[in-house]
This record gives C-alpha cells, structure tokens and sequence, in this order.
C-alpha cells in the first residue's frame, strides 16, 4: 500500500481552532491517525479596554486578592500590552495574589512565566470555577483577565458569593472568511469529513454561520448529525443542541488532545458496529 493510498483510509477530522494552533494541532492530528483538514472558525485578537489599567495598577498594589485567566490566550495578551519591564513588575506581583487557572494549557502557560503554583479547579466551566470559590471568596477582590465573550454568569455567580468582581477584556474573537471555511463547508456537505473537533460555542457560531452563508444550514446539521461531533465542554456541546446537532463526544478532560482520543475510540467503536 503506498504512502497516498495509506492516508486516504485515515479519517478525515475537521480542525476548526485559531491559525495560531495550527501546526501543533495538526501534529496532534496525525499521531492519533487522523487525516486533518484545517480551516479556522475563530480569530483571535488583541484588545486593550478601559478596565486593563486598573486591572494592572491592583495587581502591582497587591489590591487583587484573586486573579482568574480563563485561557491561556488570556495570559499571553495581558503580557503582550506590556513593556518587558513592566512584564517583570508584573509577573512578581501576580505571584502574590492567588491565581486561577482555567484548564490544564492555561496552567501551562503561566508555569512558563514562573507561576507554578496556581490552583486548577476539577470543573473548567464558569459554573465549576464559581462552586470551588464560592466559600473563600466573601469580601475578596477578583480580577478577570479574559476574552470579550467570556459568560457573564462567571461574575454574576462571584458577585453572589461576595466577592467584587472586575473584568477586563484582553483578546476578541471573530470569524475569519476565506476559502479554506468554504472549502470545509463544501467537504463537509459531500460527506467527505468523518470528524469535527469543536473547543468553543464561538466556533459553532462560526461554522454555521458559513454553512448559512451556502445555504445550507438545514442540509449541514444533517450531515454533522452522520459524523462523530466532538465538543469540548458541556457549553459547547449546549450551543451544537441549539443549532440541532447532537454530540456524539464529550471528553471529561477538557483540552484538545482528550477530544482527539474520544473521537478516535468513537470513530473505533462505530467501525466495530460496522
């Protein structure tokens, strides 16, 4: 059997993330015996709003009890608005708050900046992190550092258990146009993907949005509903039920190389039945 022929029978997996996750996603991809197609459902970009400053002047105060990064992109674009003095300010004041990191690849990320003793709730969504807080967190100050479509139900809940709460916006998403989104969207309808790795409701949005800007909305969700959907979360997994689309994977490890396992033992499990 030749190389070409060989990867044919690899099944095809829809990788929708972010260009910047691009080469070690598709990496990932591969050693998993996936043949990935690539087309990018979310952009990410830097943001700085009215409430980074201050966001800033607590931390080096020593006025944030708590500091909360969602993701690791949440991280890297505080940094990034930042001189590398100020980096350096920055970081050793950080060290004195207690910092919460939201997932396994935003613990990562902080580590890499000298931040080695963050505490990583069990639950990722904004719901678990709320539950391991909620009884330390009365008269405390927390301080968000996120993207502009975090879920407001985060600080709501915070504020219920007593907290103050602020939140500064240091990425946005949007949905990139281009040939690659159509090209997946047309595979996707000739039933030539047999999978979608989904890690965020904004790349949902962004997928159907394509698939409505076709026409082909309703024919779509038919398909995807044939496919092994994977979604990371349970909110991602909500906002595929809303648009019609039933998940057929939920890893309980929320971070891509746990979806790519689960869509591989699914994608087993229906050859086996098969």
């Amino acid at each position: 059997m030749t190389g070409e022929q060989e990867k044919t029978k690899m099944p095809v997996l829809a990788i929708m993330r972010p260009e910047n996750y691009r080469e070690r996603s598709e990496a990932l991809a591969r050693d998993y015996g996936f043949n990935p197609i690539y087309a990018p459902m979310i952009k990410l970009e830097g943001i700085k709003d009215e409430g980074f400053e201050p966001f800033v002047r607590r931390v080096l105060a020593g006025e944030s009890d708590y500091v909360v990064f969602t993701s690791a992109n949440g991280v890297t674009f505080t940094l990034d608005k930042l001189s590398e003095t100020e980096k350096e300010e920055f970081i050793n004041a950080l060290k004195k708050s207690r910092i919460i990191a939201i997932g396994p690849n935003t613990e990562k990320e902080l580590v890499k900046i000298g931040i080695d003793n963050s505490f990583l709730p069990a639950d990722y969504s904004s719901e678990g992190i709320v539950e391991a807080l909620c009884p330390e967190i009365r008269g405390k100050i927390v301080d968000l550092a996120r993207s502009a479509f975090g879920a407001k139900v985060l600080i709501e809940g915070l504020e219920k258990c007593g907290a103050t709460v602020y939140e500064t916006h240091v990425y946005t998403l949007s949905i990139p146009e281009g040939e690659a989104q159509k090209e997946l969207i047309e595979r996707t309808l000739a039933g030539k993907v047999d999978a979608f790795a989904f890690t965020s409701s904004m790349m949902v949005k962004g997928f159907m949005k394509h698939a409505k800007g076709l026409g082909s909305e309703e024919t779509i969700k038919e398909t995807l509903n044939r496919a092994v959907v994977g979604a990371i979360g349970t909110p991602t997994g909500k906002t595929l039920k809303k648009y019609g689309i039933n998940t057929k994977v939920i890893p309980d490890e929320f971070t891509f190389e746990a979806l790519l396992k689960a869509i591989k033992n699914q994608l087993q499990e229906f050859e086996g039945l098969t």
